[in-house]
């Protein structure tokens, strides 16, 4: 059964797919995400896609005649076209919770990282400016003791995240369809969410309801001051009322692991404003994610040649 893994691969990940491959009479090819030439070379004689971030589309379905299966290594499968998958019969799988503690750290670091504007530490120290950092910044630094954070969102990297949150002296507060029964935090409606809120987080799946969840109306409906963090997917946000939010000190500051455009553009403006922290979407990425997400791929392509059903199917 031939393979495709569609990232970039490095050491590690390299000589752990060789040793899963060698193990399960598999052919795993690395593809990066970028290079489309060989990802059109590989697609007539695959059977399985992984996919992480770059869109698997109609056309790339079309081109693959022998594909049974699209395994999603993480959550999220608005990346994929499900109208042409299930019209050619192709299997599109999802691995929920298999990232979560990943995310949920890196949402954390974000936190603090906007909350000690650590990229303008960072970049005046490498500088030789350590000490001349301005005056006015102090007004900006806290601590996330006493501050009420807000998760847009009750899933698994939010029921990681409330109780650190928490320990941490925190007050938590969440808005979802209902009340969790078994959640850390307070359950609020959106108004309140925004309005309460000194830290906002999101964490919902990107669906056409979704989409600008936080839009001008919702970001002039917080808190002046507020700091806004997103680890789950950059539609979610309508980036030009956040930048105009930001540019007007409405927003204390952001920490961002998605876009809008992936990957983001150089002349973003958002890139431009030193209170906003960015990462390029790898809040998943740790080879903790990447060995529990392995072992979901072996099972789905086990149960895909045994034709028993296969876990977390979408479609």
């Amino acid at each position: 059964m031939k393979v495709i893994y569609h990232y970039g691969v490095g050491p590690w990940l390299a000589a752990r797919l060789e040793a899963l491959a060698a193990e399960h009479d598999l052919e795993i090819a690395a593809c990066a995400e970028d290079d489309d030439a060989r990802l059109a070379e590989l697609l007539p004689d695959t059977d399985v896609l992984l996919h992480n971030l770059r869109p698997v589309t109609a056309e790339h379905i079309a081109a693959a005649p022998r594909l049974k299966l699209v395994q999603k290594l993480g959550v999220g499968v608005n990346t994929i076209d499900l109208e042409a998958a299930r019209a050619r019969g192709v299997a599109v799988c999802n691995m929920p919770g298999s990232n979560s503690r990943a995310v949920m750290e890196m949402t954390l670091l974000l936190m603090l990282s906007c909350l000690r504007r650590l990229p303008v530490f960072d970049a005046r120290t490498r500088r030789g400016e350590g000490w001349g950092w301005p005056a006015e910044m102090q007004d900006t630094l806290g601590e996330l003791a006493g501050r009420t954070v807000g998760l847009a969102g009750y899933g698994s990297v939010p029921r990681l995240l409330a109780p650190v949150l928490e320990a941490m002296g925190a007050r938590v507060v969440y808005c979802c369809r209902s009340e969790k029964a078994d959640a850390v935090g307070t359950w609020v409606d959106k108004p309140t969410l925004l309005a309460e809120s000194d830290i906002l987080s999101l964490h919902m799946p990107l669906t056409e309801d979704t989409r600008h969840w936080l839009d001008r109306e919702a970001i002039a409906a917080m808190k002046p001051g507020a700091i806004v963090v997103n680890t789950a997917r950059g539609g979610l946000i309508a980036e030009d009322a956040m930048v105009a939010a930001l540019t007007s000190g409405h927003l204390m500051g952001a920490g961002l692991d998605v876009f809008a455009e992936e990957p983001t553009p150089r002349d973003n403006p958002l890139l431009a404003i030193d209170r906003v922290v960015v990462a390029p979407h790898v809040a998943f990425f740790t080879l903790g994610t990447l060995e529990r997400g392995l072992a979901v791929v072996i099972d789905n392509i086990a149960r895909l040649r045994d034709g028993r059903e296969l876990v977390h199917r979408v479609v």
